[in-house]
């Protein structure tokens, strides 16, 4: 590659019609979370709207490198203010890269990738469709099981004990 130097990147744009979450509510944040997305703003912002009542759902987005700061931030926000409803969609987008060669004769390369990325949807309002995939709420089914009561009384797992270092004796 010592060759060619980085020219254009091309991505796909996201819109909000282009969330890939069933029934989204006709009002809701929409925070798109970047590397360098500082989450102390990100948090204080979506706080705001939701303590004015200004929206009642915030899709938090993250890709690449970010996916974990905008998981980081749903699950702050969801503590914060006992959201019950969320759902979870993974997905990705596609970028092109293009190569312009440093010496002629060479062709432009063009490298397609696909970026993983995540939206979370957190809801204070009920979610019509709880049996979408990727749904989960504080009380109830999460997004793996299948109908199955969360009772924990129905669990047939034993529990395990802590594990204790054992203070090793010397001999004198």
């Amino acid at each position: 590659m010592e060759n060619y130097f980085k020219g254009k990147n091309v991505e796909e744009p996201l819109e909000r019609h282009n969330i890939p979450i069933k029934d989204l509510p006709e009002n809701f944040l929409w925070m798109q979370v970047k590397g360098g997305s500082k989450m102390n703003n990100l948090l204080s912002h979506a706080s705001g709207i939701i303590e004015d009542k200004a929206a009642k759902a915030v899709v938090w987005t993250g890709a690449g490198v970010a996916i974990s700061k905008a998981i980081s931030c749903a699950e702050i926000l969801k503590r914060q203010y006992s959201i019950e409803h969320q759902v979870t969609k993974l997905t990705h987008k596609n970028v092109e890269e293009y190569w312009e060669p440093k010496i002629d004769g060479l062709e432009k390369i063009i490298v397609k990738r696909q970026i993983p990325m995540i939206h979370i949807l957190l809801s204070l309002e009920e979610i019509t469709d709880q049996n979408q995939l990727g749904y989960q709420s504080l009380k109830g089914k999460k997004f793996w099981q299948k109908g199955i009561n969360n009772n924990k009384s129905n669990q047939s797992y034993k529990s395990k004990k802590p594990f204790k270092h054992k203070k090793s004796q010397m001999k004198s």
